[in-house]
């Protein structure tokens, strides 16, 4: 188990400052290069996780160039995107437009500009392991969900080699099911259920966790 993020130093990457540059150039290979870890049919199963309405408000956290809100948007018209990289943003734009059918924000997933309460469904694929305190931006993806509402988020599951996840360790976030469990119970969710997924038995793995916001009388 991974020694707590509260405690530990932090990744090269999880550096507000640091990240955006690292995506000034990634995102000009960031499509291509994201097919190695993260397939559609991984994405169509994280969202089978999800009970997603036609009418439902949906917002994709760190929505980078859109593959997750392409997604998303196969469930509802209803879906906000927000990335703190202007060029990731920009490759979104080109796919989808700036304003329809997605409703796309710069910001900071440490500090949404939502109001509480204002998302039925709040998605994050590819983004905590950059965030520098991810029990705070679990907290933020919670205020601005509904109450008893469905939070998912797509995080790198360790690698299984010890001198691989030193590496990890040093550049950015990667957690198990256990630190998963322990993050976002401390940030204050319920029904916290863990999901690994891998694009071929030896490829990097990911973890999907899917979890409620408390509902409006706990």
């Amino acid at each position: 188990m991974r020694v707590q993020a509260n405690s530990r130093s932090m990744g090269v990457l999880e550096d507000k400052a640091r990240a955006r540059t690292f995506y000034k150039y990634l995102s000009k290979v960031y499509d291509r290069v994201n097919t190695f870890i993260w397939t559609e049919e991984m994405r169509a199963e994280a969202l089978s996780m999800l009970d997603i309405d036609a009418e439902d408000r949906v917002l994709d956290v760190g929505c980078g160039t859109g593959f997750g809100t392409e997604g998303l948007l196969k469930h509802t018209e209803h879906v906000y995107g927000l990335d703190q990289s202007p060029h990731q943003l920009t490759k979104a734009w080109e796919k989808f437009g700036k304003h329809d059918p997605v409703a796309f924000h710069f910001g900071d997933a440490e500090r949404l500009p939502f109001k509480p309460d204002s998302f039925d469904v709040v998605w994050s694929s590819g983004s905590i392991e950059y965030w520098p305190h991810p029990v705070q931006g679990l907290r933020e993806l919670r205020r601005v969900a509904k109450p008893g509402s469905q939070v998912l988020v797509v995080g790198p599951d360790y690698p299984a080699s010890t001198v691989f996840r030193k590496l990890a360790d040093a550049i950015m976030l990667f957690y198990d099911e256990d630190e998963a469990d322990r993050m976002f119970r401390e940030a204050g969710y319920e029904e916290i259920q863990h999901r690994v997924l891998r694009k071929e038995p030896n490829s990097p793995p990911a973890i999907v966790t899917v979890a409620r916001a408390p509902a409006a009388d706990d």
